[in-house]
């Protein structure tokens, strides 16, 4: 390989790093943007059309702000209302993770 081809290798590679390393999601940002944000909205107000559909309640009524960890496991594990049960279609590390994503909005 000549020298010329040596750096642009090398250089495409270190572009390659830094451009995945400044974009890094968690898992559960991930999956909240994938499964839940249609419906919850981009930082858990419920503002999207679908959730005014369904009349999904925002993060900070005091019904869904009150639920445990526990409880909003279970409610994405088995399904609440009109929400889809996700038991079987994410395991039970992606749904605790999506859940730990979901609470930051209550700060």
């Amino acid at each position: 390989m000549t020298k010329r081809m040596q750096i642009r290798v090398a250089l495409a590679a270190v572009l390659a790093m830094a451009g995945t390393s400044g974009f890094a999601q968690s898992t559960g940002e991930a999956l909240y943007k994938a499964k839940c944000q249609m419906c919850h909205g981009a930082t858990g107000m419920a503002d999207t059309g679908a959730a005014k559909a369904m009349k999904v309640k925002p993060i900070n009524d005091p019904s869904v702000k009150d639920l445990s960890e526990a409880k909003m496991i279970e409610a994405v594990r088995e399904g609440m209302g009109k929400m889809q049960p996700y038991k079987g279609k994410l395991t039970d590390a992606q749904i605790k993770d999506a859940v730990t994503h979901f609470r930051t909005f209550l700060k």
